[in-house]
């Protein structure tokens, strides 16, 4: 029989830390995971952002993708811990490929937000940050407090090599806030943005 989930063990408020994520974003290009990252990103929406609606568990992958295809550009993924567990398996190959230019940045409120608030394994003891060092990242961490935080951002943009950041939030849920949905139109405006005329060539 699986244990009880115990109460959420996050303090940080899930939209102030991507608003300040993405204050300092410069050109980096984004790409969300599906459900409340999209929401919580498309608050401060930017044309170098990469909305990833569905396909749970391809977040990390799509990111190590554009930051393979982008070397000079950093890419920062934002996502949940039900997707990245999802996706386990993107951090090996992300360790195994040692990409200079890739954040991975998990809102971690340790439930399944979109459907129903379930715990999530982080709720029970699992380690996402831990299992991202044992596959190769330069710089994984969980975050727990505003001060962890501070220095998180930065060494999410200024380190050289794979980061991964494990920020642990409050349960807490906002309104739902859809702007931009479909897939078409995000795809182009992002291809364009990112290469101009050449996008459609």
């Amino acid at each position: 029989m699986m244990a009880a989930a115990k109460k959420s063990s996050g303090t940080l408020d899930r939209r102030e830390v991507v608003g300040r994520i993405l204050d300092r974003r410069g050109d980096s290009l984004v790409v969300t995971g599906l459900g409340s990252s999209c929401y919580d990103a498309g608050v401060h929406d930017h044309p170098n952002t990469f909305y990833l609606w569905g396909a749970m568990g391809a977040a990390a992958m799509m990111g190590l993708g554009l930051a393979l295809a982008q070397p000079d550009r950093r890419v920062v993924v934002i996502t949940g811990d039900g997707e990245m567990l999802m996706g386990l398996g993107s951090l090996a190959t992300i360790g195994a490929q040692k990409p200079d230019n890739l954040s991975i940045v998990v809102i971690d409120n340790e439930l399944y937000a979109e459907t129903g608030m379930q715990a999530t394994h982080t709720a029970r003891g699992v380690d996402l940050a831990l299992m991202a060092k044992g596959a190769g990242f330069t710089l994984a961490q969980t975050v727990k407090s505003e001060q962890d935080l501070a220095g998180a951002i930065e060494a999410l943009y200024s380190t050289r090599g794979a980061v991964f950041l494990d920020v642990k939030v409050s349960p807490k849920r906002y309104p739902m806030s859809i702007r931009l949905r479909d897939g078409a139109h995000i795809k182009n405006r992002f291809r364009e943005n990112l290469l101009g005329s050449a996008a459609f060539d």
